[in-house]
Parts: structure tokens; sequence; C-alpha cells
């Protein structure tokens, strides 16, 4: 009889609230690990993002757990992020499980149901720690939520059903990063209190000097070690889950902004805000995240992003003037670009016979796009190869519904999905090629789409890097990792799990 393989070891980063780093501290760590040669492997329980992405499987996953695979230099697979949620404004949370859409589900509700999510995680983990050497577990918001704690299926319970040791990340920007740390462990039953092995703390600006006695108070406080204390940065570009980075955007005035310049709208439930990211990074053009509608004259293009509910949003568009200051930018000769459920919205009238977003009916479109969407499950979920008139690009599609063009033509011609070769069109594009839809996330990952999109907007002069896309990425994770090994106690984040820094 043969021993089993004994599971990997796990170590756990977990936060005194929401948007403290530790998505990205997790990502560093099995970039980490991945550069000494341990196989490793990231871990969410169950995530709240509307930025997913699509595994080479076909099946969806929270992107923040993508990052964290990219930086492990691994597969992404939707066991490392087993339950998602996808916040979809007043009908509930779109609840994905093991990569598919199992409905919707309202707070109360998906509660009664945690028992079995529980269930569903921990087997997703075991699977995880018998293919792999380590695995980094990430919480989720605060690990000491205690009204929530009894149904937490992603913090310390999770870590305790691991076994793993939990580092505690702090954001000293935020402010109060005493109380964060001191009133946290505070807050945890002592079981919990003794599974936290220590701190970081995360985002400090200044002189390291004058900090110097509040990692010592801190440490003499609870008892516990300090494993770092990393600077702010602004020299590395990591792909953000939450849509806050986004809200904190600020536009400067129309008269101040630099041509040429793209304006993408801020939807309330906007998606994969990630898909602009290297719109962002191009040098010779401008990119802003509007929410509200204001003077557009120095904009040369328009985008309308996805959204986790499109009747919703297309209802504040119309609302807030948005649609009008669509068709006054179109007919002054701006070019207008739609990515999924911007390009549902693009169309002439969005259906959802079946209620799948909230009530059932009809909502008109901005009648941009000669193209008609109805909402049905099966979710697509797929993974892209496609040709725009020569020009080869990658994306993924992630929706609900079909669109049917009625006119103008088609934007694409799908080549391979989910590594299957196929021969199709996709998308649309107005008889004035004015206007775009696609379903296409990721699209402007291959630097040829990008730069043909800008000159195809009649932006000229940017500069596109040729290190895009994955290559970009994995260059940003390097970066990353230096700037954590050079603050962090890496020989005893390691020790935690049984290895030895040097291997």
């Amino acid at each position: 009889m043969t021993d089993k393989k004994k599971p990997a070891p796990c170590l756990a980063f977990l936060g005194t609230g929401s948007e403290v780093g530790k998505s990205v501290l997790a990502a560093a760590m099995c970039r980490v690990l991945a550069d000494r040669g341990i196989q490793v492997m990231p871990f969410k329980a169950q995530n709240m993002s509307n930025n997913s992405g699509v595994t080479p499987e076909g099946l969806e996953m929270g992107r923040a757990q993508i990052v964290q695979a990219e930086a492990a230099k691994t597969a992404p697979h939707v066991d490392m992020n087993p339950v998602l949620l996808k916040p979809a404004g007043e009908s509930g949370s779109q609840v994905v499980v093991l990569g598919r859409a199992v409905g919707t589900r309202r707070a109360r509700a998906y509660y009664t149901e945690k028992q079995a999510m529980f269930t569903d995680a921990a087997a997703a983990l075991d699977r995880i720690r018998s293919r792999c050497d380590a695995v980094i577990l990430e919480g989720a918001g605060s690990c000491a939520e205690v009204n929530l704690m009894d149904r937490d299926i992603v913090n310390l319970p999770m870590a305790e059903y691991a076994d793993a040791p939990c580092v505690l990340v702090a954001d000293i920007h935020k402010g109060g990063v005493f109380a964060q740390v001191t009133g946290t462990l505070a807050c945890l039953p002592q079981k919990y209190r003794d599974r936290i092995a220590g701190f970081v703390i995360n985002r400090f600006r200044g002189d390291p000097a004058l900090f110097a006695d509040g990692p010592a108070w801190l440490e003499q406080k609870t008892k516990k070690p300090c494993f770092g204390v990393i600077p702010w940065f602004d020299h590395i570009r990591i792909e953000a889950e939450d849509a806050v980075s986004i809200e904190q955007a600020a536009v400067p005035p129309a008269r101040a902004i630099r041509k040429p310049a793209v304006a993408v709208v801020r939807l309330p439930r906007i998606s994969n805000f990630t898909d602009f990211d290297p719109l962002h990074a191009a040098s010779g053009v401008s990119a802003y995240f509007m929410e509200q509608p204001g003077d557009l004259s120095p904009y040369s293009a328009m985008i309308l992003p996805g959204t986790k509910n499109t009747r919703a949003d297309l209802e504040w568009l119309h609302r807030t003037g948005w649609a009008d200051a669509f068709r006054s930018f179109h007919a002054a000769g701006g070019h207008i670009l739609g990515i999924c459920g911007g390009y549902q919205m693009l169309g002439t009238a969005v259906h959802d016979p079946d209620g799948l977003e909230g009530r059932a009916g009809t909502t008109e479109g901005l009648g941009l796009l000669p193209a008609e969407t109805v909402l049905a499950s099966p979710k697509t979920t797929t993974l892209a190869r496609f040709e725009w008139n020569g020009t080869r690009g990658t994306g993924y599609e992630i929706h609900m519904g079909r669109t049917r063009i009625t006119g103008g033509a088609p934007l694409f011609r799908i080549l391979e999905q989910n590594g299957q070769a196929c021969d199709f069109t996709e998308g649309c594009t107005s008889r004035d090629e004015r206007v775009m839809g696609t379903y296409m996330h990721g699209l402007f990952d291959r630097p040829a789409i990008l730069e043909k999109w800008l000159a195809h907007a009649g932006i000229h002069g940017a500069e596109v890097s040729g290190l895009h896309g994955p290559a970009a990425r994995d260059r940003q994770y390097d970066l990353l990792t230096a700037h954590f090994e050079k603050h962090a106690d890496i020989d005893a984040l390691m020790k935690l799990m049984g290895y030895k820094a040097k291997q």
C-alpha cells in the first residue's frame, strides 16, 4: 500500500478590511515561491467581484485569482476560486460555482446555502493541495466581521480547515493602522487569534525612520511579529480587483484634458474595467473613467464598458442624460465602442423575457447600432481568437443572451473558441463605421488591435508598447516581487509553510 501525498502547506493573507492590498500581496507571495521552483497555486474560497475571466476550459472565475495564477506561473483553474458572487444591483448577486452560473440570490437566500458552498470550496482546496507544493489563500474584506463570522466561508474558517497560518494585512494609507491591527485581533475568538501568525503594514508613504516605533509598538501590544512594512508604489501596475480604484479616479476639467483622449463611462454596475489597462498604459493618448456626462469635445472616442446588469445600467444612461450625450457625440463625428453589456446597450432594444436581471420586460437601447439583444441562459464563457480585417487578436466572452444584428456589418471573424477551430462572425459596426460593438473582453491585450482601434478612431501618434497583455503583466509581477522581497521578511513567511527561504 502506497502512502498518499501529504497535502500542500498553506499560508493565508487576511485583511483588516476591504481594499487593504491582500490580493496583491498574495500574488507577490505566489511569485516568490514560483521563482524558487515551488509549484504554488492561489486560492480564494469566495470572491465578490464583477471582474471575472475565463479559464482554458471555458469556465468563469474571478480575475484576481487569474492574476495570482499568472503570478504563480500556472494556468488558472476554477478550483482556485470555487465560489464567485457577481453583484447585480437590486436583483441580488449572480452565484457562480466552479465556473458555472447557478442562479441569482439575494443575501438572505445565499446565506442559507453557505454550508453547501463551504463544502464545495473545501473540496476544491483539497484538489488543489493534491496537485501542487504550496497554496496561498486570500481572505475577503475584514476577517473580523463578528456578525458574519458564523457564515464566513473565506476567511478564518477556511484557514482553519486548511490548518493555514495567517498573515494579517493592514493598510496604513487608510489611517488608524494601530487600531486596525489591535482591533481586528480583539474581535476574534481565541482560536482564531492564535491562528494569526503576524501582520504586514501595507501602503506606507514617507520616511520609514519616522515609523520605526510603530511596528515595535504593535509587536509588543499583540505579541505577534511584523513581517514587513511595504511602501506605496507607483511604478507597478497590477490589475485591480474592485471598482474602488476607478471610483477614486479624478477627471480633470475639459479645458485641462490633453488631446487626444478617450472617455470610458463608469457605469454603476461596471464589470471587467481591467479591459482598459492597456489603453491607460499607452503614451500619447489619455483615458478617463467618467460618471457624469459633461463637455465631451476633448474626446476622440467613447467606450461603453461591460456591466453586470445591462437593463438597469441602460435605464441609468437614459435617466442621467448619457443616452443623449452618446447620440450627440456620434452626430458630431465621434467614435464609439461598446464591449459586452455596452455592446448590448448600443443596440435598439434589450429584451429580458425571463426576468434574468430583475423584472421581465424590454428596455429601449441607445439606437446607435442595428442590433437587438435577448437575454437568456445559459451564460456564454469562451476564450477566443479573432481577426479584424486581417489583424489577429485574442479575447474572452462572459455574457448572458444573444445579439442579432439587423444591419451594418459584423465586426470580427472568430477563428477559435476554447481551443477549437471555428469560423463565424461576431459583433457589429454601423454603416458609417464610427460605432462598434463586440462581446470581446481583453480586446486590447494584443498591441496590434489597440493600435488599429486607435487609428480607426482617428487617434494617431499614440505609442503602444510591444510588451503588452500577458507579457506586460508578467513583467509587473516581477517588479512587484522585487518590491515585496525588499521590504518583507521572506524567510519568516516561508518558514510558516515549512520551507527554507533559499531553495
